[in-house]
C-alpha cells in the first residue's frame, strides 16, 4: 500500500499550476512518484488532494485512489484522510510525498526490505539524508543506543537539535494498523498548530515500538521541491540520472549537458545523440540512429538507422534509414516510410510519404498521401487550404513532380505520372501521363533594352521632384 501527499497549495511556486503538476523532464512530479511506488508492487495507491484536486485526478485517472484534504492542516491531518480507505488493512504501507521526483523504487524496496526484517519488524522506518547544509528540514534526533527517538521539524528545534545533520526526507515506511492508531494521539501542539506526520514516530518510539532509518547516499532523493529553485535542481539531477542510465545502456550522448531526455522516452543501442538534442514525451528511437544537433522530438517514433538533424519532429512517425533535415518540421499526423529523405527547410504535415520518396528542399506536403520512390521537387506544394476546409492531395508511386509545383486539392495524381516544373495542377493526373499547368513562354527580341530605358527615365524624373 502507499500513500502520496499531494494536498500542498505550492504557494512559493507562485504559479496557476498545482504543484505537483509542475514537469521534471517532461513529466509531473506526482507522476514519477506514483511510478515509483507502482514498481514497488504496491496493491493500493491513495493520492491525499486539497487544492486543484481536479487536475491532479484529470492527469492520474483511475489508476489510483483519492482522499481529499479540505482544510490544510498539516502532514498527519494529510494521512488521516486515507484512514477510510486504509485504515483497516494490515501490511506496510509506503508514505511519500508528491513533490520528491528523486526518490528511486529500489530505495524503497530497501526500505521495506529492512523495515519488515527488523527482528519482528519496526513499527516505522524513515528514509533519512546527510546534506552539507539541512537547512529548513527535519532533524532525525536519536538516543544514546543510536535508535532514533522522534523527527523534530526546524522551526521547533532547540539549538542542539538545530545543530544535527541527518534530516527527514519525507518518505517512509509503517505498520499501517500502527500509522493510524498513532495518528489518532497526534496533537497541534507546536508553532504552526499543525499535526505532524512526524509525530507519530514519537508517539510509537513512547509506545516501545521499533523505529529504523535507511539512509539513502544519494542526496538527490533528499529534493523536495518547493519553488521554481529547487524544481530547476529537480530538473538537473533527474536529467543526469536519465542521461546517465542512457549511456550505460549503449547509447553515445556527445555532451550531457546539453542533451535533454525525458523520462518516458526510450533509445535504441548505438544510437548517437548530438549537442541540443531535445527527447521528450513518449518517443522512442532505434539503434543505430543520429541525432542532432539541434534536434527536438516530441512524442514520436523513429525507425533504426535514421538521421534527425537540426529538424523538429512532433507526434509523428519515421521509417528506417530515413534522413531527415537539417531544417525540417515535421508536424502531427506525419508518417514517413523506410527510406524516405526529407530535406532542408521542407514542412510535413499530416501526410503519408511511402517507402524510397523524397522532398529534398523547400516544399510544404501537407494533408497528403505520397506513394514510394516518388520525387517532390524544390519549391513544390500541396495547397490544402482553400480558407475554410482541408483538402487530400494523393500522389501515387513512381510519380515525378517538378520544382514549382502547385497541388491544388483535392487533386489526385496517377502512378508514373509526370508533373513538368513551375505547373500549377488543379485536375486528376491519370497514371503515366504528362502535366502542364503553365503559362506558354513568349520572347519579345530587344525588348528588354525598352524596359530598361524606361526604368531608368522614371527613376531619374524621381530624384529630380
Amino acid at each position: 500500500m502507499a500513500i502520496v501527499l499531494a494536498a500542498g497549495k505550492g504557494k512559493r511556486m507562485k504559479s496557476k499550476l498545482y504543484k505537483v503538476l509542475h514537469p521534471v523532464c517532461g513529466k509531473p512530479m506526482v507522476g514519477h512518484v506514483v511510478d515509483t511506488v507502482r514498481r514497488t508492487n504496491s496493491e493500493r495507491t491513495v493520492i491525499i488532494v486539497g487544492h486543484g484536486a481536479e487536475e491532479v485526478q484529470a492527469y492520474l485517472g483511475d489508476q489510483v485512489d483519492y482522499a481529499l484534504q479540505a482544510e490544510q492542516l498539516g502532514t498527519g491531518h494529510a494521512v488521516r484522510q486515507a484512514e477510510a480507505l486504509l485504515g483497516r488493512e494490515e501490511g506496510t504501507t509506503i508514505l511519500i510525498c508528491g513533490d520528491t521526483p528523486l526518490v528511486r523504487a529500489e530505495t524503497i524496496e530497501a526500505m521495506i526490505a529492512l523495515h519488515e526484517g527488523e527482528g519482528e519488524g519496526a513499527a516505522a522506518t524513515i528514509l533519512t539524508a546527510v546534506p552539507e547544509d539541512p537547512t529548513g528540514l527535519g532533524r532525525i534526533i536519536r538516543g544514546e543506543d543510536g535508535g532514533v527517538l522522534r523527527i523534530v521539524e526546524q522551526k521547533d528545534c532547540t539549538p542542539e537539535e538545530n545543530a544535527v545533520k541527518e534530516i527527514n526526507t519525507g518518505t517512509y515506511c509503517f505498520d499501517n494498523r500502527k500509522l493510524f492508531e498513532a495518528l489518532s494521539k497526534v496533537t497541534n501542539e507546536n508553532a504552526q498548530g499543525e499535526y505532524y506526520i512526524t509525530d507519530v514516530i514519537g508517539i510509537l518510539r513512547g509506545e516501545g515500538d521499533k523505529i529504523a532509518a535507511y539512509a539513502t547516499e544519494d542526496l538527490t532523493e533528499s529534493i523536495g521541491v518547493n519553488d521554481r529553485v529547487v524544481l530547476s535542481q529537480a530538473e538537473a539531477a533527474m536529467r543526469e540520472r536519465i542521461v546517465r542510465t542512457h549511456m550505460l545502456g549503449g547509447v553515445t550522448v556527445i555532451d550531457p549537458a546539453s542533451t535533454y531526455i525525458g523520462a518516458d522516452v526510450t533509445i535504441g543501442s548505438d544510437t548517437v545523440l548530438h549537442p541540443g538534442t531535445v527527447l521528450t514525451g513518449s518517443t522512442r528511437i532505434g539503434e543505430d540512429c543520429t541525432i542532432g544537433p539541434n534536434a527536438e522530438i516530441v512524442n514520436a517514433e523513429i525507425g533504426d538507422d535514421a538521421t534527425v538533424s537540426h529538424s523538429v519532429v512532433r507526434d509523428s512517425t519515421v521509417g528506417a534509414h530515413v534522413s531527415v533535415g537539417p531544417f525540417a518540421h515535421l508536424r502531427p499526423g506525419s508518417a514517413l516510410a523506410d527510406g524516405v529523405k526529407v530535406g532542408n527547410f521542407v514542412e510535413v504535415k499530416n501526410a503519408e510519404i511511402g517507402q524510397d520518396s523524397k522532398v529534398s528542399h523547400l516544399s510544404y506536403v501537407g494533408d497528403a498521401k505520397v506513394g514510394s520512390r516518388v520525387n517532390i521537387g524544390c519549391g513544390a506544394i500541396t495547397v490544402n487550404y482553400d480558407g475554410f476546409n482541408k483538402s487530400l492531395t494523393e500522389i501515387e508511386d513512381d510519380a515525378f513532380v517538378g520544382s514549382n509545383v502547385n497541388l491544388i486539392a483535392p487533386v489526385h495524381v496517377g502512378k508514373g505520372a509526370y508533373v513538368v516544373a513551375g505547373s500549377t495542377i488543379t485536375k486528376e493526373v491519370p497514371a503515366g501521363d504528362l502535366a502542364i499547368g503553365r503559362a506558354r513562354q513568349e520572347n519579345k527580341p530587344g525588348y528588354a533594352d525598352k524596359i530598361k530605358a524606361r526604368a531608368k527615365a522614371k527613376k531619374e524624373a524621381n530624384s529630380n521632384k
